[in-house]
């Protein structure tokens, strides 16, 4: 089936209304912007599954984290889906039958922020702060030195619009930098060596640091297990800023429980919230982050500044802003 994503003419053709289920915690905030912003736009405020199913026949257009695809077969009138994240992993159930809907994503909040969480966090695992804060409490004064980070190699798995700022940010702290992209033609900045999706083999053996940034597609569900973290240094630390699901979770905890890696910074788990039995919480060698990385204190204002755009080229009839090729899944 074509997946080609259809252009807002296509979508609404020459009928300039439009009607929003805003399936989201923070429904009624947005109700509220689009209606200061958009008085003519029709907003549904339906934050349950109950209240969405109840409106879902009659929307153009759904505003939510996840694409509710329980009840996809109820969107009669759907062409629109609007994330409020950047990964729309959630629509893939659906894809092969919704060639009629176009999605987008909120791509540009939030490479800033999470370039800032790698940065520290990779200084925080490189100068093992886990141990100074223990000594601190212990009240002990052990001295050690510490190479510095410009003398390291940090590795970025997916260079889009994240991976590629994480770069730029290790670049800026005298880093080497090397990164894995399907297009090892294009010209990243701040990138010294780019490799293959199909050469991590030879990636992973040169960094000091991993950065996963790749999206959630059937292409890198399982992408980090035991070879891929065999082919790390022992002295080599694991950052997962993508999806819990790029990682082979028990995998990497016989890894680090073994020091076949040094360490690792995670911020996004198989299952979320992360379960309180599971061993990474007390691993010594451990940074765990409950999926907040990506998350600016402003982010309805930020998210919304891309939202009123796109209601106002919905209505205009013109190209969408952060189209997602579903076929691809970014």
């Amino acid at each position: 089936m074509d997946l080609k994503p259809k252009t807002p003419t296509d979508m609404i053709a020459s009928t300039p209304s439009l009607t929003i289920a805003l399936h989201h915690p923070h429904a009624e905030e947005y109700a509220r912007l689009i209606g200061q912003r958009f008085p003519q736009v029709r907003t549904i405020v339906a934050p349950d599954v109950r209240r969405l199913e109840a409106c879902i026949s009659e929307v153009d257009a759904i505003l939510a984290f996840q694409f509710p695809a329980a009840q996809f077969d109820m969107a009669n009138k759907l062409r629109w889906f609007q994330s409020t994240g950047a990964g729309v992993d959630s629509f893939f159930p659906v894809c092969d039958r919704a060639a009629h809907v176009t999605v987008t994503n909120a791509r540009g909040i939030h490479g800033e922020l999470i370039a800032d969480y790698v940065m520290a966090g990779a200084t925080m695992l490189h100068w093992d702060f886990r141990r100074f804060l223990r000594e601190q409490a212990e009240q002990k004064w052990n001295f050690r030195a510490v190479t510095p980070l410009a003398e390291m190699t940090l590795g970025v798995i997916g260079l889009g619009s994240i991976g590629a700022t994480i770069a730029r940010r290790a670049k800026s702290a005298g880093m080497r930098v090397v990164g894995s992209k399907r297009n090892v033609a294009e010209v990243i900045e701040g990138v010294d060596q780019l490799f293959g999706p199909n050469e991590l083999d030879k990636l992973l053996p040169v960094c000091d640091f991993v950065v996963l940034a790749v999206p959630s597609t059937s292409d890198t569900v399982g992408l980090i297990g035991a070879t891929e973290l065999s082919r790390m240094r022992p002295s080599a630390f694991l950052i997962n800023i993508a999806r819990g699901t790029v990682i082979k979770e028990a995998e990497l905890i016989d890894a680090l429980q073994s020091a076949k890696i040094a360490g690792a910074l995670l911020d996004v788990f198989e299952r979320e919230p992360l379960p309180q039995e599971s061993p990474l919480w007390t691993l010594p060698n451990v940074i765990v982050t409950p999926h907040t990385s990506g998350t600016p204190t402003d982010y309805t204002k930020r998210f919304f500044d891309i939202f009123a755009e796109n209601i106002e080229r919905y209505l205009a009839g013109q190209p969408l802003k952060n189209v997602v090729d579903v076929r691809r899944g970014y």
